[in-house]
């Protein structure tokens, strides 16, 4: 190492390190393995001092002759403390990483160091930032350990992480292979079993498999599967990712008392003698289908999740009448398959002689669209497809939990359109069947042009119109960020 960094060194132990120092440091690291060698020596010595000053020793005739350290100016003292910790105990320097923001995960707490050992996360969302300045989200269920602030080991979670360029290189390792940072934002799932797979939303990662020596960059918007013998490449997923920056959001919520009103609004609509189904995903979920259980808005709640292309679930409700009036509306986490349509729920049928079959999707465009078998636009409506359909995109750029809803009124022959709460649009028909439900399906309808990537939280069907007030009302009460809109 040269000796102009040996400052830079002091300034990185004492925490006054600047962010150009910082570069410089990095860059020597990365590229003289003597260097590397040094700055461990004198992340020990670090570490070594302060054991003594906080008056930890050991017995004399314990301790090994070596040769006194002298590079680093601390004097014969240091040095020989130096010699203990080298040759007696293992290196101990700062934490590799400290919390920064909890998202229901009781047995924590902001500020905790995170040490090496092995830790178990079974319920919420918690932030941790490195030593480096990396700032990494882990979604439970979730086990995990970091051997250094430059590596971490994950056997099950989904981590996500935004590395700058002071952490260029660390890596995240999985039971299948490891994902190695290049400056970037990616995302790692890991399932039950060991099964991965990493996703890259900005910049660019090399992926390595157990298998394979040389690794494969992935660079924005590329995805890969990490079998046990075998690489596959996958569609990119980026909101079935809890990003850093969207934890204290869910941090707020919780500390307003979100979850409580959510469950206060749920049980006022399951006494509604208007509904026809609501399915919150609390306590269980129907298993009629193909399709994975994963955390819902709240710490330790459940909801489907679809990922392949013949997920989906099934649902029977409303096939005992036609309902002139109907609302639906959902919380949802949506990624783009590049698939033209996103299912939200689909009739079974799609029969001409079947007039208002109900089919709820998001379009190629991101918008919301309400499809009625048989139903017209009228000759004012500006949608070009023949459909109604919502005016606002509903896919934010990193992925967050939206809450989307539809209001179909046969008799006032108009669809409207809700995003987060606020009216977003409303669509004339020249012919309006009443609805007709039964049989559907949430998630794939169609492999060829219908299917669903995401999570899908507390879908309600109303047969009746529920009014823009009581959209806003059914929004604010379950937004899991609070105040936070999009």
């Amino acid at each position: 190492m040269k000796p102009e960094l040996e400052p830079i060194v002091q300034h990185y132990l004492d925490g006054s390190i600047s962010p150009e120092e910082a570069r410089r440091l990095n860059e020597e690291l990365a590229t003289d393995q003597e260097a590397r060698r040094r700055f461990t020596e004198w992340l020990n010595l670090d570490s070594a001092l302060a054991e003594a000053a906080a008056g930890w020793s050991l017995p004399a005739e314990k301790v090994p002759q070596k040769p006194r350290f002298t590079r680093f100016h601390f004097g014969i003292a240091a040095a020989a403390v130096l010699v203990i910790f080298l040759t007696v105990l293992p290196w101990r320097s700062h934490s590799p990483a400290t919390v920064v923001s909890i998202a229901g995960v009781p047995e924590w707490t902001m500020g905790l160091k995170i040490g090496t050992k092995e830790y178990h996360i079974d319920e919420g969302s918690i932030e941790l930032q490195t030593r480096e300045g990396a700032r990494i989200a882990i979604e439970a269920p979730a086990v995990f350990r970091f051997p250094s602030s430059m590596r971490m080991e994950v056997t099950r979670g989904r981590v996500a992480a935004d590395v700058p360029p002071a952490a260029k290189g660390f890596t995240l390792v999985t039971p299948r292979g490891e994902a190695i940072d290049l400056g970037t934002r990616f995302g790692v799932d890991v399932v039950e079993g060991g099964d991965s797979e990493i996703h890259v939303f900005e910049g660019e990662v090399i992926a390595k498999n157990r298998h394979d020596e040389g690794g494969k960059s992935l660079r924005q918007g590329d995805a890969i599967a990490l079998r046990t013998e075998t690489s596959a490449i996958r569609n990119l997923r980026s909101s079935a990712f809890i990003h850093p920056d969207e934890v204290p959001g869910l941090t707020a919520g919780l500390a307003a008392g979100q979850r409580g009103r959510a469950g206060d609004r749920v049980d006022k609509l399951r006494l509604d003698p208007s509904l026809i189904a609501l399915l919150d995903f609390e306590k269980q979920i129907p298993h009629q289908g193909n399709f994975r259980v994963v955390q819902g808005r709240w710490p330790g709640s459940k909801a489907p999740e679809f990922v392949e292309e013949n997920d989906h679930l099934k649902l029977d409700a409303g096939a005992d009448r036609e309902w002139p009036l109907l609302t639906l509306a959902a919380w949802v986490r949506l990624d783009k398959l590049g698939a033209p349509y996103q299912s939200l729920l689909h009739t079974d049928d799609w029969d001409e002689n079947k007039k208002g079959q109900v089919h709820w999707m998001v379009t190629r465009h991101m918008t919301m669209r309400l499809a009625l078998r048989g139903n017209t636009l009228a000759d004012t409506a500006e949608e070009s497809e023949g459909y109604p359909d919502s005016r606002t995109s509903v896919l934010p750029e990193q992925g967050r939990w939206v809450h989307l809803a539809a209001v179909y009124d046969s008799t006032a022959k108009t669809v409207r359109f809700y995003l987060n709460g606020r009216f977003d649009k409303q669509t004339l028909l020249e012919t309006a069947h009443p609805a007709r439900l039964g049989p559907a399906q949430i998630g794939n309808w169609n492999r060829n042009d219908r299917r669903l990537s995401g999570r899908v939280d507390e879908l309600l069907l109303l047969g009746r119109a529920m009014s823009d007030q009581e959209i806003r009302e059914l929004f604010e009460a379950g937004n899991p960020y609070h105040n936070h809109q999009l």
